[in-house]
């Protein structure tokens, strides 16, 4: 049941059994801390009331810099708890950035753990995470603000790749309405939800809030490494699998470590924000076994919940992000068809943000004059109404005058028995205008033959788009997010070539 205070801040269901597990904080992976659902809303109550009172007001923004812990979780309900503005930020990013956003967002307190404390900016007040957490809060009870269907919950900036990060407003009814539609997939409380991904980011976010509200338990990790992911399924007997696709190919990359880890308790995995290959579909089955696999799309501007089944009960293809739901309005957008079979989508639902954080210019570019919301994202439309994701539309570069859209040679690369990932990126060139290359990780105990691996591209598609030169490296980075890092592997690949 959703909150009558309509506060997002506000996700404890008082129907069920406080005294149930509802966070196991692994930070101390030999000594994780437990909190109830009780506990949980007892402590958020508190910094609720430690906020109030010391004259921090209603729509104050209150940032938090920090790794995943229990800490953080609280701070962010009870910030929103009290009225005010939840700010997570990326601590991935460079000081400078830090303090853009805590200046673009006028926060007026950071809460941050102790390795990033120096990131904040001297004037601002802070608030460590540990002990001075401990002497900040003010156990008592707190009455819920109640907010209205406009008032804005918190701000999540964006990753900046292309420029400074942008802020993005989110309401407290708009993501109060992204749990409901998550809700309708049935009880979840029997299960345990393994959150490693950060939470300044929608993925974790999104999926902590619906796992406290379905009075669920959550396994929080500081941060993500395969290694203690795979670890933690074991100690903490995790049911459901919250990821991002690459965190996931880092996992079943771990064969050794996962054939002597006992992995039955897994019955859901999920994965969204990045695309996913039928390669990787294949590897979870074979890390797995027979689990139910969820890949999901969604965006921080208008949130997680886009698609869902089929209504007439089809099943899902492998790649596919789902069907539409009927409270979303979405069209796929090519030129001037308004409804292609491919195109980049457009699209309206509760969760729109309102607008970006002092750039109205860039909201006028990013929303359509009847209040559609450019993805950016480009997606195909199958016979059965399924969609599937193809490219960035910003990914997409020309080669001799055609596009090439870099996730669709990536799956085809995949399917070579000898690579278990692959990058695909532009590198500038005099005659084609740009060349694609690639970066490639090989599947467990397979060599690589580069010469091999281009027919194979030439011979699943079309000759343009196939990589011009191809590397080997043990492991992809990542960025901020758990994503590939394509801007460092372009950037890798102009250095390779002197470009």
């Amino acid at each position: 049941m959703l909150p009558a205070s309509g506060n997002l801040g506000d996700l404890i269901n008082r129907d069920r059994d406080p005294d149930a597990p509802a966070l196991i904080d692994a930070g101390d992976f030999d000594n994780p801390v437990e909190l109830s659902h009780g506990e949980l809303n007892l402590r958020a109550n508190a910094v609720a009331r430690a906020l109030v009172a010391r004259g921090y007001e209603r729509g104050d923004r209150i940032a938090i810099l920090a790794a995943n812990s229990a800490d953080y979780l609280v701070t962010y309900l009870g910030t929103m708890r009290a009225g005010m503005i939840s700010v997570p930020v990326n601590w991935r990013f460079p000081p400078e950035t830090i303090a853009y956003i805590l200046d673009d967002c006028d926060a007026k307190i950071v809460f941050a753990d102790a390795i990033r404390r120096d990131a904040v900016p001297d004037g601002l007040p802070v608030i460590e995470f540990g002990a001075d957490f401990q002497a900040f809060l003010n156990p008592g009870p707190f009455e819920v603000v109640s907010c209205g269907q406009d008032e804005v919950a918190m701000f999540l900036y964006t990753s900046g790749s292309t420029g400074k990060p942008k802020g993005v407003p989110l309401t407290h009814h708009g993501h109060l309405w992204v749990i409901e539609m998550r809700s309708k997939g049935g009880d979840i409380s029997s299960h345990r939800l393994l959150v490693a991904a950060p939470l300044y980011h929608m993925n974790a976010l999104a999926i902590a809030k619906a796992a406290l509200l379905g009075h669920a338990a959550i396994v929080l990790l500081p941060q993500f490494t395969a290694e203690t992911y795979i670890k933690a399924i074991e100690k903490f007997h995790c049911s459901w699998l919250t990821s991002v696709p690459t965190m996931m190919a880092l996992v079943t990359k771990e064969t050794a470590l996962t054939n002597a880890t006992d992995l039955s308790s897994v019955k859901i995995v999920r994965m969204g924000s990045a695309p996913a290959t039928q390669r990787l579909f294949d590897d979870i089955r074979k890390t797995f076994g027979d689990v139910s696999i969820s890949y999901g799309y969604g965006t921080t501007e208008a949130g997680p919940v886009c698609f869902g089944p089929h209504p007439d009960g089809n099943p899902t293809p492998d790649l596919s992000i789902g069907y539409p739901v009927p409270e979303v309005r979405m069209r796929l957008v090519d030129g001037n068809d308004m409804d292609a079979d491919q195109g980049e989508l457009q699209m309206d639902c509760p969760a729109l943000m309102p607008g970006y954080h002092k750039l109205p210019e860039k909201t006028a570019e990013a929303i359509t004059e009847d209040g559609y919301y450019r993805t950016g994202d480009i997606l195909r439309r199958d016979e059965n109404g399924f969609h599937f994701f193809v490219d960035r539309v910003d990914d997409m570069f020309v080669c001799n005058g055609e596009n090439v859209f870099p996730v669709e040679v990536e799956k085809l690369l995949e399917q070579h028995p000898a690579i278990k990932q692959a990058c695909v990126v532009p590198v500038d060139d005099e005659v084609r205008g740009a060349m694609p290359v690639a970066f490639v990780v090989a599947a467990g105990g397979q060599t690589i033959e580069p010469d091999a691996v281009k027919q194979h591209a030439i011979a699943g598609g079309p000759a343009y788009q196939h990589p011009r030169h191809i590397w080997v490296l043990d492991d992809l980075p990542l960025a901020s997010t758990n994503k590939l890092d394509r801007k460092t592997l372009a950037a890798e690949a102009a250095k390779r070539l002197d470009r």
